[in-house]
């Protein structure tokens, strides 16, 4: 942006004000007056930004959104990025015009740079460069050799003052004072330089070469990505037993801005799906959130379907600064969404499938396990709900009798859709045990049929009587039946069987069959 003359006096005023004079350069600190930078706009920004993620649930690292001061940790450990549009009005001049564009994000991808005039369709870029070689305390020394500089000096608890012609910065600096005497500095505190050498830049920079077919202001419209965003959510949710099983369900978008860049009162959204990018060998997992119908101001996300995808636009405009994280209200807290405990033994999962029959006696013998506590609810809109879910982190507490509020587990969803049930998984029962044992084993290899016989047995050592299904797993080959049973089971694939029993209070219950293989 071009800095006007009232600019520049805030500035300077500001400067004096608070008396800073200084950029750092290690060990030292280099004052510097940054004023005069060149640029054609004028004009107030208006962003939008929208941002996808390939963030896994749960997997954020917490250094990532609190960054250690000093402490680089780089852009490429923010699994995301951003599409920006931002719209400027900049004066032009009939012909051929050099515009510099600053504030564009650090990490910009320059091949993704989109340029339109909503003004005249016929302005268009000629030529494009990205400058993003900013200005540090090595190159303002090196363009001031030949130059005078103040250079400062503790002395107690006062500053010395020496000023002169600078001769090398190699090392120490060398420097000519005004009466002639050669000065070599191998400590100073502060440099003071009187003002920003033509060609160094303190922002990232587009500079384009374009031509417009007419003078005056035209509106441009930029659009790219950026590399070094990214967004997440998370669920809350708290659960009550003590009538019918019922929760109440919250949820957060948490974004993380590490772009270089800064966008106030932006247009916000959010891509959720899985958006292939061609340069990465993997899909992006793209992560989501919902909608909330208040008062503008007060409004939270919208969500729609878009393409394959689900977008989601903040009601509001938000601010995103540089090297932050921003958590949102992704929907209003539901109440009272239904939902169902249950409990599961499956101590068969640890066997696993085969691509030929598997005839080893001794496999999936014996074996036992925890009974695992799982909560489902319907995302139905006659439970509340019936909106997309974005995959996230979910957490479970429950209310102690004394009011306060109780973790009791947590578990990574997938992208749920309106009409799907939601399963988590919480963690195991305490008072709930199984154990599952091979009664019989035979085998006919010239008929080629196999013959097993299991006993599951459940012990409940609670004071009332619990519901758990016992899953199998028929795991030595595809072809299978069950000819003998105790329990009546409900077949879930092609090798997954669920018997539905009830254990009594401080009892056991015992589920048998017989299965018979053939290949």
């Amino acid at each position: 942006m071009k800095i006007t003359s009232n600019t520049k006096s805030l500035l300077l005023e500001r400067i004096a004000s608070k008396r800073i004079a200084a950029i750092r350069v290690v060990p030292a600190v280099i004052a510097l007056a940054l004023l005069g930078c060149n640029s054609d706009a004028v004009a107030e920004e208006q962003d939008a930004v929208t941002i996808y993620s390939s963030a896994q649930p749960g997997a954020i690292d917490p250094d990532l959104y609190r960054p250690i001061p000093g402490q680089n940790r780089g852009h490429y450990t923010v699994p995301g990025y951003g599409v920006v549009k931002s719209t400027r009005n900049y004066q032009l001049d009939k012909g051929q015009n050099s515009l510099q564009v600053t504030d564009v994000a650090a990490f910009i991808d320059p091949t993704t740079v989109s340029f339109r005039s909503l003004n005249n369709k016929h302005t268009r870029v000629l030529e494009q460069s990205y400058q993003f070689d900013l200005v540090n305390g090595h190159q303002l020394l090196q363009r001031f050799i030949g130059k005078t500089i103040t250079v400062q000096q503790s002395s107690g608890d006062e500053l010395v003052e020496i000023k002169g012609e600078l001769l090398s910065a190699d090392g120490n600096l060398v420097i000519k004072t005004d009466k002639g005497n050669i000065q070599t500095l191998s400590y100073y505190t502060n440099i003071i330089f009187p003002d920003l050498p033509e060609g160094l830049l303190t922002k990232p920079t587009l500079i384009w070469d374009l031509y417009s077919p007419a003078s005056g202001e035209q509106t441009i419209e930029l659009s790219y990505q950026t590399e070094g965003m990214t967004w997440w959510t998370d669920y809350n949710i708290t659960y009550d037993e003590s009538d019918t099983c019922k929760m109440d369900l919250s949820s957060w978008v948490s974004i993380i801005n590490q772009s270089g860049a800064s966008f106030n009162n932006a247009k916000l959204k959010l891509i959720a799906g899985d958006v292939n990018r061609a340069q990465q060998n993997e899909p992006l997992r793209v992560m989501s959130s919902r909608v909330a119908e208040e008062a503008m101001m007060d409004k939270g996300f919208e969500q729609k379907a878009f393409f394959e995808y689900h977008l989601y636009t903040l009601g509001r405009p938000a601010d995103l600064a540089n090297n932050s994280t921003k958590q949102l209200e992704l929907f209003p807290s539901v109440k009272d969404v239904q939902c169902n405990k249950e409990l599961v033994f499956d101590a068969s999962s640890q066997f696993y499938s085969y691509y030929g029959m598997n005839t080893n006696e001794g496999y999936g013998k014996n074996s036992s396990g925890d009974v695992n506590v799982y909560l489902r609810f319907a995302n139905e809109e006659k439970n509340a709900l019936g909106i997309p879910l974005p995959a996230g982190r979910i957490r479970v507490n429950q209310r102690d009798t004394d009011g306060s509020l109780e973790f009791i587990g947590e578990d990574i969803i997938d992208h749920t859709p309106k009409n799907e049930d939601v399963l988590i998984k919480v963690g195991n029962a305490f008072d709930i045990k199984g154990e599952r044992k091979q009664t019989d084993y035979k085998i006919d290899t010239s008929g080629k049929e196999l013959t097993e016989s299991f006993e599951i047995t459940v012990k409940n050592h609670k004071d009332e009587t619990v519901e758990v299904v016992v899953r199998e797993n028929l795991y030595r080959w595809t072809n299978w039946n069950i000819t003998r049973k105790s329990h009546d089971y409900k077949k879930q694939d092609s090798r997954h069987v669920h018997f539905n029993v009830k254990v009594p209070a401080n009892g056991e219950t015992k589920v048998t069959y017989t299965v018979e293989y053939s290949w």
